[in-house]
């Protein structure tokens, strides 16, 4: 059930995540060592196929953020790419036309479709380019992502309306699909001890080729570092293209996974 934190029941209506979390984040840096400490674990993770990966990071983060998601996905054999336009200031009609041409360009280049890997906010813009080009991606994974429900439920829609000028409200229709359900594979991993966006913002539609991924503990900042995250973007990514089943939790970081039928039912 919500909390009043996070908002009446029935109201529609979230609120972002309470001061603690948000200080718990520094946490993070606990993540990422987590992550090189284990890094012989996660290299047992499913080999990629070579497909192009496209990794966009979150809201005033750039491609240094992304580079230890890319160094691990490039270990494991898929051909990963930076998004190479700096600092991620905000703006989903403003990068719209600049990441399709980033996406344009690998794909071309592969002759692949492109997997998604989104961060945050990187996640709103991957969601997005796979409504605007479904025949260029692959599938997409959101990392903290805030698409769904009420997306103002974050503590940073002030700072990301007064550097992107835009408003969380404006482009509704766009905002509405990239909520809805995708023409491609799609996975959200999220957790409900973020302290930057309430969980509940990052949960897509369950479907047969959808579905969400809560990560026991982890931080906003670090789930993109976080060691249970990375495997299990690894095991999504190494799906067949066209093709998509289920995560399986009982892998080497089980303890961190909650039940898949846990987020319906709060």
């Amino acid at each position: 059930m919500p909390t009043a934190r996070d908002g009446a029941p029935g109201s529609g209506r979230l609120r972002p995540p309470a001061l603690g979390l948000l200080l718990a984040e520094a946490r993070s840096l606990f993540e990422f060592n987590a992550s090189v400490l284990l890094s012989p674990l996660l290299m047992r993770a499913p080999r990629g196929d070579g497909h192009p990966v496209l990794a966009l990071p979150g809201f005033l983060a750039s491609d240094l953020s992304m580079a230890p998601m890319r160094r691990y996905l490039g270990a494991l054999g898929y051909e990963a790419h930076a998004w190479r336009m700096g600092r991620n200031l905000g703006g989903l009609a403003r990068m719209r036309e600049a990441m399709h041409t980033r996406l344009s360009e690998i794909h071309a280049a592969s002759g692949r479709k492109v997997s998604l890997v989104g961060w945050s906010l990187g996640g709103v813009y991957a969601r997005d380019l796979a409504l605007q080009a479904p025949d260029m991606v692959r599938s997409v994974i959101t990392l903290g992502s805030p698409f769904a429900n009420d997306v103002r439920a974050t503590n940073a829609t002030a700072l990301y309306e007064a550097l992107s000028g835009e408003r969380v409200e404006d482009f509704a229709e766009a905002r509405a699909a990239i909520a809805g359900d995708l023409p491609v594979p799609a996975t959200s991993i999220y957790s409900r001890t973020d302290g930057v966006v309430n969980w509940r913002t990052c949960l897509l539609h369950p479907s047969d080729r959808a579905e969400n991924i809560e990560v026991h503990f982890a931080s906003h900042i670090g789930l993109g570092v976080n060691p249970a995250a990375l495997w299990a973007v690894a095991d999504r990514l190494a799906q067949p293209e066209g093709e998509f089943w289920p995560f399986d939790r009982s892998g080497p970081f089980a303890i961190a996974y909650a039940p898949p039928e846990r987020a319906v039912s709060a």
